[in-house]
């Protein structure tokens, strides 16, 4: 797709994770370092009031940021932020979805600022955000 068939309102192929696995986390965890005992220690996240084990925020952002690169190369990437909203537990199936919002022209080129989130299989929202890339 070239630049000039972008278009307001276009969305982005969705990009299916999931099931989410105790595996994955721990998979997660041994390869980003993070190993916060919440997100693989079912024993330790009972004793802190939350129940199960659920996934690292960044885990799942990495998901939104799969989405976008499989429509447009990392090095096109210009700005990249989400929210928090809602955790993801074990067993949940996220659908990552995004929808150009705003094509504007700057001194490097063309961006189209891209609405970004990730949705459980109930329709929970667990991230939202937006990202600008170079078209």
């Amino acid at each position: 797709m070239t630049e000039s068939e972008v278009k307001i309102g276009d969305a982005l192929p969705t990009l299916r994770a999931g099931p989410i696995s105790r595996s994955t986390l721990a998979l997660y965890a041994g390869a980003s370092g993070d190993l916060n005992p919440i997100h693989i220690d079912s024993d330790f996240a009972r004793m802190a009031g939350v129940g199960d084990v659920f996934a690292h925020g960044m885990l799942n952002m990495a998901y939104l940021g799969n989405l976008l690169t499989k429509w447009r190369p990392q090095s096109q990437l210009r700005k990249y932020r989400v929210r928090f909203k809602n955790i993801v537990q074990v067993y949940d199936e996220l659908t990552c979805s995004g929808a150009v919002r705003a094509i504007e022209r700057d001194g490097t080129g063309v961006l189209a600022t891209i609405e970004i989130a990730a949705t459980n299989q109930n329709g929970i929202v667990a991230l939202e955000g937006e990202a600008v890339v170079a078209l």
